[in-house]
């Protein structure tokens, strides 16, 4: 009861923490940039990675004009687009287990239940809806009767978002609008495809390439599924890969997939990876740049009369 107590006021903390607007949040975007997208996977725990990314982007002023997240990488844009800044995620990542976010019950769909997210997410977003985001999202998920992918850019974000995190086989499906929904990751890996439809002129992907299981083999039947999901989604990366103009790859490969007691790792993966990736974001900036420069001689260029022949 003790520890239930403390946990309980560590997060009252954070959300007291989280309603004063941070003028870090969200990096100022120059007229001259190119928009860039972010497409965050799904990795569970691991997904605390994408913390470190976007940590370091805003520690370059690399602007960000458009998120995209499918599973856990959907709870992090969701975050990160309503106002909260990287380093206040990092303080909530050191707080969430896996209890935060799941019950375990008995169902021929599935063996717990993601309701708890709803609570989570209400006390977190500082935003209810899609529209009202500082930064626009695509939240994505599958439509489990038909496979067909649903990206979700309007309406209240909770419940896509649940969608997006409903693991087959681990969370029993999400039911939006009358369609049985699970998890995006089984329609968009990695959300480039939903991000450059926004209109991202760079893509930037995070994929958090990782086995579910040990060497010595699975656990429990979680791991099972989840493995084979990972081969699966690693022989169809070429189809995402095709939309990114930049795939960001931390090393999360010594974390389990539940395992967010080493938030503190995985951050700290995901902002050495980023730090690699610098050279090419700041040269999508100069680029951009030299562009309009050039745009802007030629229209201020005077026009050139073609040269009339002698008679």
């Amino acid at each position: 009861m003790g520890t239930f107590s403390k946990l309980r006021r560590s997060v009252q903390a954070f959300t007291r923490e989280l309603t004063r607007v941070s003028p870090n949040s969200i990096v100022q975007i120059s007229p001259s940039a190119p928009k860039i997208g972010i497409a965050l996977g799904g990795g569970f725990a691991r997904g605390l990675a994408h913390i470190g990314v976007l940590k370091v982007l805003e520690e370059e002023n690399i602007p960000v004009s458009f998120v995209a997240g499918t599973s856990v990488g959907s709870v992090i844009g969701a975050a990160y687009c309503s106002g909260i800044s990287a380093h206040e995620l990092e303080e909530i990542a050191g707080q969430v287990r896996f209890r935060d976010f799941a019950r375990w019950t008995i169902s021929r769909c599935g063996f717990a239940t993601n309701q708890r997210m709803v609570g989570f997410l209400n006390r977190i977003l500082k935003v209810k809806t899609f529209e009202e985001l500082q930064i626009p999202l695509a939240v994505t998920a599958t439509d489990f009767l038909t496979g067909d992918g649903v990206v979700f850019r309007s309406g209240p974000l909770v419940d896509p978002v649940r969608a997006s995190c409903a693991y087959p086989g681990m969370f029993l499906p999400v039911q939006i609008d009358g369609r049985l929904l699970v998890d995006g990751m089984l329609s968009h890996t990695v959300p480039t495809i939903p991000v450059k439809e926004m209109g991202a002129d760079r893509v930037l992907a995070v994929y958090l390439r990782a086995h579910w299981c040990a060497p010595q083999g699975p656990r429990h039947i979680f791991e099972v599924i989840g493995q084979c999901f990972s081969i699966a989604q690693s022989r169809m990366s070429s189809v995402w890969q095709a939309a990114a103009d930049q795939v960001i790859e931390p090393d999360v490969s010594t974390v389990s997939y539940d395992g967010f007691e080493h938030a503190r790792d995985l951050i700290r993966a995901g902002e050495v990876a980023t730090r690699a990736a610098l050279p090419q974001l700041r040269n999508w900036l100069v680029e951009e740049q030299q562009a309009t420069m050039e745009r802007s001689a030629a229209t201020s260029r005077p026009h050139q009369a073609s040269p009339v022949g002698v008679h």
